[in-house]
């Protein structure tokens, strides 16, 4: 199918008047992203499911449509005011309590990696996770906890780990042809810090698998 015959589809279909074959495109170079309606007309009119033109869902929103929720709906979940929870949609900060947050996690079917995120605290936890395995990693079991509510013991056998990893990747060594292998752990140990937080959540998934 073509942009056009997409375009036509929804215009016929889904009484998308202002759908044009530009705008399909646009879609398609990811310079603009389908509202609800939008993709869900657009799934219809592909004969697939949103989940399918998301791929695995990153953000909140992302997480609502794979799911087949309209925004109306999880705010009334949660308990939220309809206002409130586009707003926090819109721009990625979560504002929920404790409750809230579990109600969204139960109703988005969200496991806590994705809870994590969607709520806005993977960035605090990915400083935290590099800090600690760069100095005292058990001076961080407790802020980590804040964030990461899993047993204590079960963060600090994580947090071990991932601070013998990244101190066992930043050892240099010299190499057998007499150069100096500083730099390539230099760079394992920045690869190491990018991949923190997957790193961490891998950790957690082997010792609770």
């Amino acid at each position: 199918m073509t942009p056009a015959h997409v375009a036509h589809g929804l215009r016929a279909s889904y009484a998308l008047p202002h759908a044009t074959p530009d705008l399909v495109n646009a879609w398609e170079r990811g310079t603009l992203t389908p509202a609800h309606p939008e993709l869900t007309a657009l799934a219809g009119v592909l004969w697939c499911s949103p989940a399918e033109l998301i791929g695995r869902p990153r953000t909140l929103r992302e997480h609502r449509i794979a799911r087949g929720f309209a925004p109306e709906d999880v705010a009334r979940a949660v308990g939220h005011e309809f206002l409130a929870y586009t707003r926090m949609e819109e721009s990625g900060q979560w504002r929920g309590t404790d409750r809230q947050s579990a109600a969204l996690a139960e109703l988005l079917d969200l496991s806590l990696p994705d809870l994590i995120t969607v709520t806005g605290h993977e960035a605090g936890l990915a400083d935290l996770l590099r800090i600690a395995v760069r100095t005292r990693w058990q001076a961080y079991v407790k802020p980590v906890g804040k964030i990461v509510p899993l047993d204590r013991r079960l963060l600090e056998d994580a947090l071990q780990e991932l601070h013998q990893a990244y101190q066992g990747q930043t050892v240099a060594t010299p190499s057998r042809d007499g150069g100096s292998a500083a730099g390539e752990a230099s760079d394992a140990g920045q690869d190491f810090l990018d991949r923190i937080v997957d790193n961490f959540w891998t950790s957690l998934e082997s010792r609770t698998a």
